[in-house]
């Protein structure tokens, strides 16, 4: 049977959120408000930063790059989620297809969280050395950090995926998930998964646990340096533009530790799915309202871009 579904193109199907197809309309309205949303507002994000010439600095310039990532990180989930939403689950996806999408999902996911680490970095610096601020994140750094946090992403994601679908499925071939994540996927296997489930908690360990220790350290000395600040209002703007960041930090990683560095004896398929709704779904829509309504020169370039906009209309 294992050699068979070598040779044979492998189908899988995603298990419905419920049998009640009223419910599924429920969950399929749902997620697509959520991904118009997501894709609206980080768009609007990516917008404002390049049509506002005040905001070309790299704190903005990571920022814009960060909603991008959003944008192409929802849509490699979305898509083929609200399709089975529709189809009550009949959608089927190939094995190369679901690799592919836990590929860019990795990918992404995880030049996601190694940009986070860099936009830490980025506040460490403007922070505890404003006066060299400029000399040191200069054009070239910045996009050197950029690259830099994707082919770690891509470094990262290759191997574990190539490495997950070399298994072979047998018999089950249902995913209790609406999306091929990857601890919902080796639990299909037909063959003991124990050096797999290593490699992935080995990897997320990489890309969550490292990237939290430097984003910690940085605000550990962050914090430092804006206590040393005597002017009230220098310390409280000080905290506003990192406050953003660290409470998008605290969404991102909580809920992806959550599911990838828990034992595999604890994994709960359900518990997973609707934890996975909150990092694929939830926070990229958070993102982008947390930034504009806690930065205020963000949110003053919205203001006056939507104002361009209907000045333009009105005449």
């Amino acid at each position: 049977m294992e050699e068979a579904n070598q040779t044979e193109m492998v189908w899988f199907f995603f298990r419905p959120f419920s049998s009640h197809f009223q419910v599924q309309m429920v969950i399929f309205m749902a997620f697509l408000a959520m991904y118009l949303m997501s894709l609206s507002g980080n768009a609007t994000i990516g917008l404002v930063v390049q049509a506002n010439h005040s905001l070309h600095t790299p704190m903005y310039f990571f920022l814009a790059n960060l909603a991008v990532l959003e944008i192409f990180y929802t849509s490699a989930i979305a898509p083929l989620a609200l399709a089975n939403l529709l189809s009550m689950g009949k959608t089927p996806i190939s094995l190369p297809g679901c690799g592919t999408q836990m590929f860019f999902f990795v990918f992404l996911g995880g030049a996601d969280c190694v940009l986070l680490a860099v936009m830490a970095y980025d506040r460490f610096v403007a922070i505890c050395y404003p006066l060299r601020y400029t000399l040191i994140m200069n054009w070239r750094l910045c996009g050197q950090l950029m690259v830099g946090s994707l082919v770690l992403g891509f470094m990262l994601s290759l191997p574990l995926t190539t490495l997950i679908f070399r298994l072979p499925f047998c018999h089950n071939n249902e995913i209790y998930h609406f999306y091929c994540d990857m601890p919902a996927v080796m639990r299909l296997a037909c063959t003991d998964t124990h050096t797999h489930e290593t490699a992935l908690y080995i990897i997320s360990f990489i890309v969550l646990m490292i990237p939290l220790m430097l984003i910690s350290i940085s605000y550990v000395y962050i914090v430092a340096a804006i206590l040393r600040i005597q002017s009230v209002e220098g310390r409280r703007r000080a905290f506003s533009t990192c406050s953003s960041h660290i409470t998008v930090v605290l969404l991102q990683y909580g809920c992806t530790s959550f599911i990838y560095l828990s034992p595999s004896s604890s994994y709960s398929p359900e518990l997973g799915r609707v934890v996975s709704v909150v990092y694929t779904f939830i926070t990229p829509i958070l993102n982008p309202l947390i930034y504009s309504m806690r930065n205020k020169e963000l949110k003053d370039a919205l203001q006056r871009t939507l104002g361009k906009l209907l000045w333009t209309q009105c005449k």
